[in-house]
């Protein structure tokens, strides 16, 4: 075993893009106080272990428990001194958690980053506030302009765990999205529960294609991307500062759900079929070029054949760029576990969402065919074997569509380069340096 490091602290993140940001934040602080921090290391050489939590769903939960499990038995062993927990399942489960796992030095909720730098042992520096510790590759990070949800979907529990939308100023966002451009962000992607609802408890009207307008004029920033758009009330004047502004990326992700009115009622949406039909139809003809992406929920308690079928009509009529399926899985203390039966059978939860999925793969293969030929700016994010691995600005980090590129020339890891599309699958695209 390799000696420890004293003061060496190890973050774990499970999760969102959401939770990475606020390990970020946990990171800065520590290694301010003269800790050293790794991020998920695979290492043994740290004694101190902090786990960022994810509470949001079935599989989530049952990772963060067997992860908080992993290092409590490292810890037993005397191979870690320290061990905390924060995030959305400590947030939801702490007295459960305390009285289940009680090895654990001391549990956070998601709103206690000063109670948790200070019990690690660190000074919390009130100056540091917006600055991070960025664990992404150097030229791409996140953005959390805002925290919690006022929206009463029935099957979330967000609103329960992080309580009401807070947005963060438009002054605060600037600076700190600044700062991460000068540390060499060239990227930076917008991500909260809710971009739609942005500035509504601070501003008392939506500010979001403000705050992208002031964003996008920041020196050296070359690609500004959308995650996280609720469609009920969508803010259409964010359409007019993406197709005037060159660097805000024609890429929107903005989870739809369902679309059968009685799904959308009893999911408590707030929209309607008809108005997400318009929307799609009306993001697509103000920027002809954008790329959608979606979640899908199929299994929710009263979904019949007829409402799956209807979704599925939808979906290809959409024709998304991306989607992402999700099952129903019931969150104890939401209106629906607490109203609805869940009455829509395991296998059949499965059968639709693959039924789905092989839909959004053929729509998907069309979609990247329909590429080759053409020619695209992409950023380099990595090599792999006889692969550069890039995205255009229609691909976001981690979710979306890759593009592979051999070169015989040394291409640098951050920068961008034209390529052409030679191939295309389900899911990639393969291409060539374009000279």
């Amino acid at each position: 075993m390799k000696t420890k490091v004293p003061n060496k602290v190890n973050v774990i993140t499970l999760g969102c893009s959401k939770n990475l940001v606020d390990s970020e934040y946990l990171l800065k602080q520590l290694s301010a106080n003269g800790f050293k921090v790794v991020h998920d290391s695979n290492s043994n050489d740290y004694d101190i272990v902090v786990i960022n939590t994810c509470g949001f769903i079935n599989d989530a939960k049952q990772e963060s428990i067997e992860t908080i499990l992993q290092f409590e038995e490292l810890k037993k062993q005397n191979k870690i001194k320290k061990l905390f927990v924060f995030g959305c399942l400590s947030q939801r489960y702490r007295e459960e958690l305390i009285k289940e796992i009680p090895s654990v030095d001391k549990y956070f909720g998601v709103y206690d980053l000063k109670e948790l730098v200070e019990s690690i042992g660190a000074n919390y520096k009130s100056e540091l506030i917006g600055e991070r510790f960025v664990t992404t590759p150097k030229h791409y990070a996140y953005l959390k302009i805002s925290d919690g949800c006022d929206r009463n979907c029935s099957f979330c529990a967000i609103p329960l765990i992080k309580g009401k939308h807070l947005s963060k100023a438009i002054p605060e966002l600037v600076d700190e999205a600044e700062l991460l451009v000068r540390n060499g962000a060239k990227e930076i992607i917008l991500i909260a529960q809710d971009l739609s609802y942005y500035g509504y408890d601070i501003y008392k009207k939506p500010k979001l294609a403000d705050l992208i307008d002031q964003l996008s004029d920041i020196k050296g920033l070359k690609w500004l991307r959308l995650h996280y758009a609720y469609p009920a009330k969508f803010p259409m004047d964010v359409l007019e500062i993406m197709t005037a502004k060159p660097n805000i990326c024609h890429y929107l992700d903005i989870p739809v759900q369902h679309i059968s009115d009685k799904m959308l009622k009893m999911m408590k949406r707030g929209n309607t079929k008809n108005e997400t039909y318009d929307l799609i139809d009306n993001l697509r003809a103000k920027i002809p070029d954008i790329v959608l992406r979606t979640t899908i929920l199929v299994g929710h308690p009263g979904e019949t054949d007829e409402d799956f079928r209807e979704l599925l009509d939808f979906v290809k009529y959409a024709k998304f760029d991306r989607l992402g399926v999700f099952t129903y899985s019931e969150e104890e203390n939401t209106f629906s576990a607490n109203n609805y039966k869940d009455d829509v059978p395991f296998s059949v939860k499965q059968s639709r969402m693959d039924e789905i999925m092989e839909v959004q793969r053929q729509i998907s293969n069309e979609l990247n065919y329909q590429k080759i030929g053409n020619i695209y700016n992409a950023i380099i994010d990595r090599k792999e074997g006889d692969y550069y691995i890039g995205r255009t600005e229609y691909d976001s980090p981690e979710v979306d569509n890759e593009v592979l590129i051999q070169s015989d020339a040394k291409l640098k890891i951050g920068q961008f380069y034209n390529v052409r599309i030679i191939k295309a699958d389900d899911f990639d695209l393969f291409a060539r340096i374009e000279k």
